[in-house]
């Protein structure tokens, strides 16, 4: 799958409803946007538009609509998004996202062990 570019907090928003259930139309997506966003069918279509322009979402016509369907995996795009954090507030320093994470959270004993497992595998 292809790395689209930078994705909004509101297009994530959308492409998180579409990993959940797709394909979708865009009233049937901006019937599931939750209530705290008040947002309009045309707004839902904006960011329809532009998620299809970045090649994050692909569209099949259907009669007169169009149904919607991520074009790119979750992972891809949390790769992208967990980079730009990486860069932006750690200096492109993993070690120090790490030691925030594990400041403002307990780790689970089967994260920890993934995390050893992770760091076993990358000294190889």
């Amino acid at each position: 799958m292809k790395k689209p570019t930078r994705i909004s907090e509101a297009e994530l928003q959308l492409l998180q409803l579409l990993w959940e259930e797709s394909p979708l139309g865009a009233t049937e997506i901006a019937d599931r946007v939750p209530a705290g966003r008040d947002w309009s069918l045309a707004t839902v279509k904006t960011l329809l538009s532009r998620l299809l322009a970045k090649g994050a979402v692909s569209a099949e016509s259907e009669g007169r609509r169009f149904r919607y369907r991520p074009a790119v995996d979750r992972e891809t795009i949390a790769g992208g998004q967990a980079d730009r954090l990486v860069d932006r507030l750690f200096g492109g320093r993993v070690s120090p996202l790490v030691a925030q994470l594990a400041d403002q959270r307990e780790i689970d004993p089967d994260d920890l062990a993934e995390l050893e497992a992770l760091v076993r595998s990358l000294r190889k």
